[in-house]
């Protein structure tokens, strides 16, 4: 009797306490659980991504590489794989396993240790979601009650696809997408069963069964994978005799493949989310689509590496990089160096075996070896200063020593010829001139490996002559003409410099051509010429009227020396300014943002279309409006005279490469040749290239703007142009054109011989008036600049 009244007291009290436990974990359940709701719409953190005008991808930034994917995406060999490892009863259990779970509690009291069994896919989502990775019995507790609550909530091909769109899988893979791109350079339906049991290996350990890192434990842990695969049915045992043969493939691949490199301008439009968003623009999986045309960019790029290079060749040989003799008897250390060495602007690295009188061997980075021959030096003269060079080498030896680290650019797919880094800076930028949309951008030689400085946007340097054009057009909209005489003589500009100190500026070459139509002092950018007219406008006249083209007048001074281009500018405000001569008269901001979509596809910054308004403010704020800022006479005379330069002047250059008439542009170089510049235009387009030192040393005395910028202009434009169609240049209504004296400006009588075309803003000023009679307009004059022009 009494045995009966304790075994009841027993399962009473057990009863009680089971029913209690019970009731502890249903208010657990329902109070302390998180809800799973927001599982259904979670957002990932995915990483920023820049895109060119036609969608490639440009460049990606964030920690998480991630590209999420719906269950449809999913190739059934990859869930086969990541059941068959992770939870083979996936689609069968309501969350919790048990069978694992006595199973993992068995091993606890075995060996007193916690395991990582009794985990299945659904719990180890809201370990993902909600929980820490900590190994305490309360967390587990928590994990299973939040897996019964998720299994509730969403179907298994919900939860699936948020299990391997969250998992972490090394090598900042986070999902199956972009491990698939990372481990074997494919989409999600090219991979092989090999592939996906690989992949389906890497969550338990990311990093100890790294396939690159740890091939063996990587091998090991695929074939457990590819055997539960077997086992279960997935495969038959030809695939699986064939993936355990498959090896592996031993290196990474990039998480996205960049098709538009434009570094420069995505770290532009990285920082301007940065600075809007903060961190989280990181994360956010923001997608900005940006104005770059890829194949412009592609020709800007190799444009400016191709100037640089060779202004760098016509200076001579600097010498190796380093020296690396003492690894020469160690053939797996130096190659390991050599493959350290990052490929810069094109350039590779190569190590120097052995020097023959005309023949070095190399080793390259892929290990193989090249020769080199006379041929291929045959430029490096021994650099002296910027304005000597050595002798042509004769000899190897003169170059070369046994270790040195020196750099190569391929000629073809089997010739190599001596290169290096170049020292020199520059800069390329192109746009449409009609919205300022920027089409291209190169801001140096190599964002990566070389200098992250913008010289497009951060470069502050003096335009020189390439400021001229801004100067003649205000002297266009006060009266001159193109056919005004002007003096080109000795000026002294009293305190010029500073007070009591005068000024004397000089011509290119110290030369003095005398009396000169104004069309012919722009061609030949004349600096008397440009300092007589300035004197004439008078320099606070110029500095507010240049203010209208977008320069940054508010940095400079009013000055006679503005009229050589003193002050300082980007080349993204001279090429910005210098559209509205291109454009027919109207004020652009240049740009690359065009729209910017969240991570759900929602458009949450769209750049508006741009309106060229004739009646607008010209400082609007409005994106959209581009306002009319000099008369559509003023935009086709300046676009005259300028296709001019180029078919005649300083710029023939271009003419002579390009042999087309649609093209114009204007020469700039700056005091000792410290800035090389060329702005010009064609078809559809506006760029500026410049070239300098980052440290204002001289370029050297040859290296002027037709020398050492105009060539990385012209190979962007052979590039990009569209086929010549020789249409006539026809003028505006009030532009008329008429045969004048070329010696006088004078207007030549009809028949007349002799004469040469000139065109006439007769809503300035008459026509007929004889340029000759009044080489400047007396009311422009200042009397003492009146007395010394003739």
């Amino acid at each position: 009797m009494k045995l009966i009244k304790f075994t009841v007291y027993v399962f009473g009290f057990l009863s009680i306490f089971l029913l209690g436990g019970v009731g502890v974990l249903y208010h657990i359940y329902n109070t302390q659980v998180p809800g799973v709701q927001e599982l259904a719409t979670v957002q990932y953190q995915i990483p920023m991504r820049i895109y060119d005008a036609d969608g490639g991808l440009m460049a990606e930034f964030g920690e998480k590489r991630r590209f999420p994917v719906t269950y449809d995406e999913i190739p059934k060999v990859v869930i086969d794989a990541f059941t068959s490892a992770e939870d083979d009863g996936f689609f069968e259990h309501g969350g919790v396993d048990l069978q694992s779970l006595f199973r993992a509690a068995y091993e606890l009291i075995k060996t007193g240790h916690k395991g990582q069994g009794g985990s299945t896919i659904t719990m180890q989502v809201a370990r993902n979601f909600f929980l820490g990775r900590e190994k305490t019995y309360s967390r587990k507790l928590m994990e299973i009650l939040l897996a019964i609550k998720i299994e509730h909530a969403l179907t298994k091909p919900q939860i699936l696809t948020l299990y391997l769109n969250k998992i972490f899988l090394g090598n900042r893979a986070y999902g199956i997408k972009a491990a698939a791109q990372v481990y074997f350079g494919k989409s999600l339906d090219q991979l092989s069963v090999a592939e996906a049991a690989m992949l389906a290996s890497l969550p338990k350990a990311p990093s100890s069964v790294n396939p690159v890192s740890n091939p063996d434990k990587a091998l090991a842990r695929r074939a457990y994978v590819l055997g539960r695969m077997l086992a279960l049915g997935h495969i038959d045992q030809a695939s699986y005799d064939q993936a355990m043969q498959v090896p592996l493939p031993g290196h990474l691949f990039a998480s996205s493949e960049i098709q538009t490199p434009a570094p420069f301008v995505a770290e532009m439009e990285r920082q301007k989310l940065v600075k809007e968003y903060g961190a989280r623009a990181y994360e956010m999986g923001l997608s900005v689509h940006t104005t770059i045309d890829p194949k412009a960019q592609a020709a800007a790029r190799t444009a400016l590496r191709d100037g640089l290079l060779a202004y760098d060749r016509r200076h001579g040989y600097r010498g190796p990089e380093d020296h690396w003799q003492n690894l020469l008897n160690d053939r797996a250390a130096l190659l390991q160096k050599l493959q350290a060495t990052p490929v810069v602007g094109g350039l590779d690295p190569a190590v120097v075996l052995t020097v023959e009188p005309h023949v070095a061997t190399v080793l390259m980075a892929d290990g193989s070896t090249q020769t080199l021959d006379m041929d291929a030096v045959r430029w490096a003269c021994h650099y002296q200063s910027e304005n000597h060079c050595g002798p042509a080498p004769k000899d190897m030896g003169e170059l070369f020593k046994p270790g040195d680290l020196i750099r190569l650019q391929a000629v073809d797919k089997t010739h190599w010829q001596l290169a290096e880094i170049p020292a020199v800076s520059g800069a390329f930028v192109a746009l449409d001139p009609k919205s300022g949309a920027i089409k291209a951008l190169v801001g140096g030689f190599d964002f990566d490996h070389d200098s992250k400085f913008n010289h497009v946007t951060q470069a502050e340097r003096q335009p020189g002559s390439g400021f001229k054009p801004f100067l003649y057009s205000a002297a266009l909209d006060h009266g001159f003409t193109w056919a005004t005489l002007i003096n080109d003589s000795p000026v002294v500009v009293k305190n010029g410099v500073k007070e009591g100190v005068d000024w004397r500026p000089q011509n290119y070459g110290k030369k003095f051509g005398g009396p000169m139509r104004m069309r012919m002092a722009l061609v030949h950018s004349v600096n008397l010429v440009s300092i007589r007219l300035i004197d004439a406008l008078g320099p606070a006249n110029v500095l507010k009227y240049v203010a209208r083209f977008g320069l940054p007048t508010q940095n400079w001074a009013a000055t006679p020396s503005m009229a050589l281009g003193s002050y300082a500018l980007t080349p993204l405000e001279l090429v910005g300014a210098f559209s509205t001569f291109v454009n027919g008269g109207y004020r652009v901001t240049p740009y690359t943002t065009t729209e910017v979509d969240n991570g759900d596809n929602v458009v949450i910054y769209s750049h508006p279309s741009v309106n060229l308004c004739d009646d607008c403010p010209v400082d609007s704020p409005d994106p959209s409006v581009a306002a009319r800022v000099i008369s559509p006479q003023n935009a086709f005379l300046m676009r005259s005279a300028l296709r001019d330069v180029v078919r005649m002047g300083t710029g023939v250059g271009a003419f002579r490469a390009l042999k087309r008439e649609d093209i114009g542009g204007k020469t700039g170089t700056t005091n000792d040749q410290r800035d090389a510049w060329f702005t010009g235009f064609g078809p559809g387009w506006v760029g500026t290239a410049w070239v300098g030192f980052d440290d204002n040393s001289p370029l050297g005395r040859r290296e002027v703007g037709g020398t050492a910028a105009l060539p990385i202009w012209v190979s962007f434009m052979r590039a990009v142009l569209p086929p010549p169609t020789n249409a006539p240049h026809v003028p505006p209504p009030g532009v008329v054109e008429m045969m004048i004296n070329p010696e006088t400006g004078a207007k030549l009588a009809p028949g007349a011989p002799g004469g040469v075309r000139e065109y006439f803003d007769t809503t300035k000023s008459s026509a007929d008036e004889t340029p000759l009679s009044l080489p400047i307009p007396v009311d422009a004059v200042p009397q003492k600049l009146l007395n010394d022009l003739f």
